[in-house]
């Protein structure tokens, strides 16, 4: 196959938004910018679903594209798959069309090559929403299908999309994730400083992520809760990441522990400062019930920071033997790996060495070379 022609390289880009990168819209940032640095000699089509910041058009062989209407829910995505983006591809000629975000479209006879992160979906389905549920169900096994090449963030996704759709093992790259380059250890008089603004001075375990049913809140709360009336610790527990807990189980469990003084939640914490609050942690205790990935775990290691994290999913994969793994169904479980590492700094140091070795595996760069290697398949003679 022929591939060092001019090509028209077509990209969903919906999830590049000004001051919202999360996840995908971090994978999309950072696999594309790199993407049309090392090919100037491929064209870039991005296509955005909204006004779009010229800040995302990272060089002079990227061309913005605006595709009405906005794909905020099912039936805009419909509409904004089936309808604009087709028309897109069509008017720009493109050869191959990329979209990092678990969808494509089935209207059109460009060869695609989807980035299906994870379905959790899949396995937490009494969380999603009635018409989302609706159309993941029909619309995401009709997508694996169709795509003409797949890349997936770790082992465990690919065998999950594998198990859950009959899917064809030979065409699914795993590509994995990367971390964000403001994530490296700090100083210790940087460290007393984020502590004395954000934790009375004291060491603290920390969870960055919303406060979301799958990623097993109440069970680390009443794991730090077992923490503290064992050990005595001073340690206090952080939480990084969207407050949707007020009034629900979360905050009602709150109340009733002991010790809630010790348990601070800072709500959205932004990117510049996030960094330095991950590196200031004593331990990641990042026990989720399902993760695709779990990049605050690839995130704690970039910080010299070890992690507590479940046995389950693809964290053990990402942790390797740089982490703690517990069962995040069980509260003494959590709490046994807590008390572990609290009481031995040799076992706390291990950790961290550990951690310089397994993160190795993991950077965008790899990611968007392991990405670029998965484009090639589907790029056609010309």
């Amino acid at each position: 196959m022929i591939k060092n022609n001019k090509m028209r390289i077509a990209v969903n880009t919906r999830f590049l938004m000004s001051n919202k990168l999360e996840g995908m819209g971090w994978f999309t940032h950072e696999t594309l910018k790199r993407w049309v640095e090392w090919h100037p000699e491929h064209e870039f089509i991005f296509i955005f679903d909204r006004p779009f910041s010229e800040e995302f058009i990272f060089a002079d062989n990227v061309t913005g594209v605006q595709a009405f209407p906005p794909a905020r829910h099912p039936l805009l995505f419909y509409c904004w798959y089936e309808w604009a983006v087709p028309r897109v591809l069509k008017k720009q000629k493109a050869d191959v069309f990329v979209s990092p975000d678990g969808f494509l479209s089935l209207s059109t006879p460009v060869p695609t090559l989807m980035v299906l992160h994870d379905i959790a979906w899949k396995h937490f389905e009494k969380h999603v929403y009635y018409t989302a549920m609706k159309y993941y169900n029909y619309y995401v096994p009709r997508f694996v299908q169709a795509a003409t090449r797949i890349a997936t963030v770790s082992e465990y996704s690919k065998q999950d999309i594998v198990d859950a759709f009959d899917a064809d093992a030979t065409k699914i790259d795993v590509v994995y994730n990367g971390s964000h380059h403001n994530y490296q250890p700090l100083r210790a008089e940087a460290q007393a400083n984020i502590r004395a603004k954000y934790s009375a001075g004291q060491a603290y375990f920390l969870y960055v992520g919303s406060i979301h049913p799958r990623k097993n809140v109440p069970n680390l709360l009443r794991a730090f809760e077992a923490f503290k009336k064992q050990t005595k610790s001073p340690l206090k527990l952080l939480f990084a990441g969207r407050i949707m807990w007020q009034g629900g189980p979360v905050g009602e469990l709150l109340e009733t522990l002991s010790s809630k003084e010790d348990i601070v939640f800072l709500d959205y914490v932004p990117n510049d400062l996030l960094p330095k609050i991950v590196a200031s942690a004593f331990a990641l205790t990042y026990v989720s019930l399902f993760e695709g990935f779990g990049i605050p775990i690839l995130e704690a290691m970039y910080c010299d920071v070890p992690s507590i994290t479940s046995n389950c999913s693809s964290m053990p994969e990402v942790a390797g033997d740089a982490g703690l793994l517990a069962d995040p169904t069980s509260v003494e479980s959590i709490c046994t790996q807590m008390i572990d590492l609290w009481e031995s700094p040799a076992l706390r140091q291990s950790l961290v060495e550990k951690g310089r070795i397994q993160r190795q595996k993991f950077s965008w760069d790899l990611t968007a070379k392991r990405l670029w290697d998965s484009l090639e398949q589907i790029m056609p003679n010309k």
